[in-house]
């Protein structure tokens, strides 16, 4: 064994800026409903009492006192920005949108919305928001409070932050919100775009039909796909009144009006643009869809998600429950049983931008973000892409004193999926019981990424060709103080069920490959080449039916 100690200690330190099926929706708006435009003219106007609208006496709203919490930084996250009177916002939908708007009038507002109320939207503005664009620090505070779509309006999405708008949801569920896909945007196939960044489709591919796995290994990345000539997404409809409700305004009038915003069609549930910013806490997102990416949340600002629970979300592209292409934080949270056809079923931190996707729903040069994952679960979510769990394309991702389990990716990275020259850590946090067809059931690090896995378990994962719990293709990962255990590999042509390594570099200290199974030898550790090292205080044992296989081998098996 080697006595060569390698760390990834080279990290950044610098954040970089830059199956549920689509539900037609049925007849939208109500007649005889004032329209939000409306509601806004007439909220301006409005002073005092006479808005239908109580002023709270008894109390100062404050975010709940979290004194002592912190952000990843380490400063204190005060919840209290706005320290005024709350705004006790009856049982009525009309009289939420207005007072959204008069907040938005006069420089930011806590508004404490009736308990146990359901908000319904039926009608939305020209650009697809079903309230008020938030455009000051503005506190939305509920028990048990829902605002939802009515399942019969016209696609929109729930809230929009816009530039320098401060948005805070406590004790409120988001649901039902849906946007409708972009029809600039035809984007490449699942598999077409995990070519851009692994060789891994076309090596089994070619190992399925004979060739031998070293011949079929020599496959690299391809380069990205032109766009088809033709757009097969459905159109946006053209702005008409219909039955007394106003349409989005169609791809080509917006333009126009230089009205694009990054994100135009994500984040069904909410959206955060460049600039805003949004702090969640014991809220829950819940059946929203997206007809691009973000299926509940698309950040392109900065959002804490804290205490709450995106669930059951879907995305025609990335990001079932959440996009980030800005700052995002997650704290004692769960991203559970969502769903995205391209990739990140749970989180896409990052996201590829098509052609001509590019330059019109989001700014050039924002393609990535940063993230931070701590105590929480990411759980259930699936893809029939890549990155089940969390995908990170060129970004940061940081996880830690967390649990990835039980998601799925078809192609690859059933739990966590790193691409792009991305730099991902993990600490202190579980990758357990995910699953892919493809490779790399429960970590995949490809395309000359950077992973750091720190006192963590990889462990029980599946995958029906290569690496189990790790894939590692033209990257660099380090395991330290790490156990990945009982993953398995499947298929008739499956093997390296522990790691596999593939033209890359993964270094062990003092870490345990053990009791891993694939259908050919080996079940450890497979390597392409010799960039397999461990300490002395590594080992690789009992694993089925071998421990090691691949360039160097030392009489025992294993790596020298």
């Amino acid at each position: 064994m080697s006595n060569y100690l390698a760390n990834n200690d080279d990290r950044p330190t610098a954040p970089k800026r830059r199956r549920k099926l689509w539900v037609a929706s049925g007849v939208a708006g109500l007649t005889g409903v004032v329209s939000i435009a409306a509601v806004g003219v007439a909220g301006a106007g409005a002073v005092g009492g006479t808005d239908g609208l109580k002023w709270s006496t008894a109390q100062q709203v404050s975010r709940d006192g979290d004194q002592g919490d912190t952000g990843h930084d380490g400063k204190k996250k005060d919840r209290d920005r706005h320290d005024e009177r709350a705004k006790e916002v009856p049982c009525d939908t009309d009289k939420l949108i207005e007072a959204i708007t008069l907040a938005n009038n006069r420089n930011g507002a806590t508004l404490k919305l009736a308990e146990h109320c359901t908000y319904k939207l039926t009608r939305h503005d020209k650009w697809g928001n079903g309230l008020p664009k938030i455009t000051q620090p503005i506190t939305l505070k509920g028990e048990k409070t829902k605002i939802e779509r009515d399942a019969t309006a016209k696609p929109f999405r729930i809230l929009n932050v816009g530039p320098g708008g401060e948005l805070t949801l406590k004790g409120l569920t988001i649901k039902g919100g849906q946007t409708a896909p972009a029809k600039k945007v035809s984007a490449p196939e699942p598999r077409e775009t995990w070519s851009q960044f692994s060789g891994s489709g076309a090596a089994t591919d070619a190992v399925q039909g004979g060739k031998p796995l070293a011949t079929a290994l020599q496959a690299g990345p391809t380069a990205a796909a032109e766009p088809p000539a033709k757009i097969d997404a459905p159109a946006t409809p053209a702005t008409a009144q219909v039955d007394g409700e106003q349409e989005w305004q169609s791809d080509e009038q917006v333009e126009a009006d230089g009205n694009w915003e990054p994100g135009r069609f994500d984040g069904a549930g909410l959206l955060v643009q460049p600039g805003g910013r949004a702090d969640v806490f014991d809220t829950e997102f819940v059946d929203n869809q997206s007809g691009a990416s973000g299926g509940a949340v698309a950040n392109y600002g900065q959002t804490r998600i804290d205490e709450s629970k995106v669930a059951d979300n879907t995305a025609f592209l990335f990001g079932g429950g959440i996009l980030n292409v800005g700052v995002l934080e997650i704290e004692k949270s769960v991203v559970k049983n969502n769903q995205a056809i391209i990739g990140g079923a749970g989180i896409s931190n990052g996201l590829v931008k098509f052609k001509p996707y590019q330059g019109k729903l989001h700014h050039a040069g924002i393609d990535n973000g940063t993230l931070y994952v701590k105590k929480s679960e990411i759980e259930g979510n699936e893809t029939t892409g890549f990155g089940g769990g969390i995908l990170d394309i060129g970004g940061q991702t940081s996880v830690k004193h967390s649990k990835v389990s039980d998601n799925t990716a078809l192609i690859a990275g059933g739990g966590i999926l790193a691409a792009k020259k991305s730099q991902l850590t993990l600490a202190h946090t579980t990758v357990a019981k995910n699953t892919t067809a493809g490779v790399g059931g429960g970590l995949a690090v490809v395309d000359w990424s950077t992973a750091t896995v720190d006192d963590s378990v990889i462990k029980d994962n599946v995958a029906g060709f290569f690496g189990a719990g790790l894939f590692n293709d033209d990257s660099k990962t380090t395991l330290r103080n790490t156990e990945v255990t009982g993953n398995r590999a499947v298929g008739p042509h499956a093997t390296g069920a522990g790691i596999f390594n593939k033209g890359g570099w993964v270094y062990l200290t003092k870490t345990k490959v053990a009791h891993n199974t694939a259908t050919n030898k080996p079940g450890g550790v497979f390597t392409t080449n010799d960039g397999v090292v461990l300490d002395d205080k590594s080992v690789i044992t009992d694993n089925r039916p071998t421990n090691c296989l691949g360039s160097p081998v030392i009489p025992d098996g294993c790596f020298g």
